[in-house]
Order: C-alpha cells, then sequence, then structure tokens
C-alpha cells in the first residue's frame, strides 16, 4: 500500500477525529440482465464474457471486500464515502451494500441513471450516520464527434452534505476513455474538465471557500492538461490557493507510482483533489482538514506473475473469468479533525 504523508501533526494532547474518502473503479460492475436501452450484452449469460450469477456474486464479494478495508487500519472503520465508477444500476449497489462485508456499516446510496451507451454511471455509498446529503444533482457532459454525431458519456454526479455536521461538497467523475489514442480523444476529456470547473465555479458562487473534493477515473494522468490546466491543479502546497486545487496524487505520479495499466504503460488516473479550504495549513480551529493520500494496493489486488505481473488484479483476463477484483487500485484521502490542530508540510 502506498501512502503520501504531506501534512504531519504537531500536537497530539487533544481528541481527533480521522475519516476517510475513497474512490474506486470496480471496473464493469454489471448485473446479467440483458437492458435493451444499452449495450450491456456482453455482460450476460451468453455474452462474450458468459457472465454467470456465479462471477455476479464473486465479483460483488471481492470488491466489498476492498471497499471494507481501504483506511481500516488508520481509522478502525470502512471509508465514510466511496465514489464510485463502472456501476450498471442502483440494484448493482443495493447488492454491494447489503453484502456480507458491508451490511454492517450501514452505507447508502446516491445514483442517477446516465446516457451512456453502456449503461455505466458513478455513484456514491455513504455511511448515513455520518455523512448527511442535503442536496444531489446530475451534470450531463454533451459530446459530439467529428462528424456531428453525439457521444454519449457518464454524468457527473455532485453531492453536497454534512460530514460529521462539516459542509462538504463531492464530484464524481468518469471522464471519456482514450479510445482511439490520447490526442485524439484528449479534446473529449478537456470538456469533461470545463464541466467539472463549472460546477466548481457554481459552488463557489453560492458558499464562501467551499471544501470540495473532486475525485474520479479521469483517463488522464496528473501531469495531463485536462488536470493541470483543466481543473487548475497543482500538486505542491506552497503553490496552493483559492482558486487553485491540489492534488496529491501528482507527487505520487511523479515518483513512479500507479493505479493501473494500460497498454503495457503505466497510468494513475484515479485521482481524488481538494479546494484550498480543505488544506488551510494556517488555521487552528476544529474542522475537517486534509492529513494523507493513498493509493490501495494490497498483496491481493495484484497480479503477481506473467504479462502483467504488477498489475491491478482484474475481473477478467481477455475473456477469460479471472477471479480478481478490477483494473483499478482504489485511491483515498484521510481527513482529520481537531481542536488546535497545526499542519506543516514537510
Amino acid at each position: 500500500m502506498f501512502v503520501l504523508p504531506l501534512q504531519t501533526p504537531q500536537c497530539q494532547t487533544k481528541p481527533y477525529k480521522i475519516r476517510t474518502i475513497s474512490f474506486y473503479n470496480v471496473e464493469n460492475l454489471f448485473d446479467t440482465i440483458d437492458n435493451p436501452a444499452t449495450l450491456d450484452e456482453d455482460f450476460t449469460k451468453n455474452g462474450k464474457y458468459k457472465y454467470s450469477s456465479n462471477i455476479y456474486w464473486d465479483k460483488i464479494e471481492n470488491l466489498s471486500r476492498v471497499i471494507s478495508e481501504i483506511g481500516l487500519k488508520k481509522t478502525k472503520m470502512s471509508p465514510v464515502i466511496v465514489g464510485l465508477a463502472e456501476i450498471e444500476n442502483r440494484s448493482v449497489l443495493e447488492d454491494l451494500i447489503n453484502s456480507k462485508n458491508l451490511i454492517n456499516e450501514k452505507y447508502n446510496i446516491v445514483h442517477f441513471d446516465s446516457p451512456d451507451r453502456r449503461g455505466i454511471d458513478v455513484a456514491l455509498l455513504y455511511k448515513e450516520n455520518i455523512f448527511k446529503p442535503l442536496d444531489q444533482k446530475a451534470f450531463e457532459v454533451r459530446l459530439w464527434d467529428e462528424y456531428g454525431k453525439r457521444i454519449y458519456t457518464r454524468d457527473q454526479l455532485l453531492v453536497t452534505g454534512l460530514l460529521d455536521g462539516e459542509l462538504i461538497h463531492i464530484i464524481v467523475n468518469h471522464w471519456p476513455s482514450r479510445r482511439g489514442g490520447q490526442l485524439i480523444s484528449s479534446s473529449k476529456r478537456e470538456k469533461s474538465a470545463y464541466v467539472t470547473k463549472q460546477i466548481i465555479e457554481r459552488i463557489r458562487a453560492e458558499y464562501k471557500y467551499p471544501k470540495i473534493i473532486i475525485m474520479g477515473d479521469f483517463n488522464d494522468d496528473p501531469t495531463d492538461i485536462s488536470i493541470k490546466e483543466g481543473l487548475k491543479s497543482v500538486g505542491s502546497l506552497k503553490k496552493l490557493n483559492e482558486n487553485i486545487l491540489f492534488n496529491p496524487m501528482e507527487q505520487m505520479f511523479t515518483k513512479g507510482f500507479n493505479t493501473l495499466g494500460y497498454r503495457d504503460g503505466l497510468n494513475l488516473f484515479d485521482q481524488i483533489l481538494l479546494s484550498e479550504a480543505c488544506i488551510s495549513l494556517n488555521n487552528t480551529y476544529d474542522s475537517f482538514k486534509f492529513y494523507k493520500a493513498g493509493i490501495y494496493n494490497p498483496h491481493y489486488l495484484i497480479t503477481q506473475n506473467g504479462r502483467y505481473i504488477g498489475y491491478p488484479f482484474r475481473t477478467y483476463q481477455n475473456e477469460t473469468y479471472n477471479k480478481g477484483y478490477s483494473d483499478h487500485f482504489p485511491v483515498y484521502v484521510y481527513l482529520i479533525k481537531k481542536s488546535n490542530f497545526i499542519v506543516e508540510e514537510n
């Protein structure tokens, strides 16, 4: 497991709360039922992957195990908030939170169906005894190809709520893929970044100095134009200001860490970014602040042999059921809250 320690507590005289917020692309969490309105035929009994009920329930159990363990050693509980990508519908989310690994965690769901042609969406799970949603919206990303034909992709999800009584805003993304090549497809992700930036500006217009957390599978790395310029992000706390986002995954990426393998290369597409109000190094009042960021990649989530050694241990290898988890590692941040808690950059 890789953890990036960007801040260190300077005093330990009073109790503190630490909460995990996570994001996980769960790689094609489909049910086994053919939906005639979407392109989900591959994930049916007679489809390309021979996707049976047994495989589906194996995947539910595998994913629920991962989610239950993220942040567990540090916080003694599973994540308070989990953003998800590549889920088909609310039904699979209900099966996930009611699985034996998560049933006692008391998760609830925020989900909207998006116009994606494959039928995959983003969603948010939250512990309803700790986080209280106040508002939830889906924002459409409208794209067209070079012939003027509409490209249907995932909506972006905004959830505003109270984390232990403190107002935060969470944006969950799954930007368009690199199909056709990075350069050719880059404009689609730049447009997605524009939509995310508009959501952020909408929040900033309504709330003074808001705490905003942007998470997702961006299909771009932290140093790509859609992230650096589109979202206006920096990887150093020293360059942070009120109009710029902090991306703790940028330092991880420059050090060679990754969340997936793509076309024989390693990438860090899965990221969590934070507004300056989530950092505030000099504040001493009792309020949640960013503490650490990490990639959750224990041994069992990593392919141990063969051509893809070191890559995430995915559900399928080509068209063969691999008994794995996902083709992405989850990412997470810790938020910490303490009276007279002062942090500084290492």
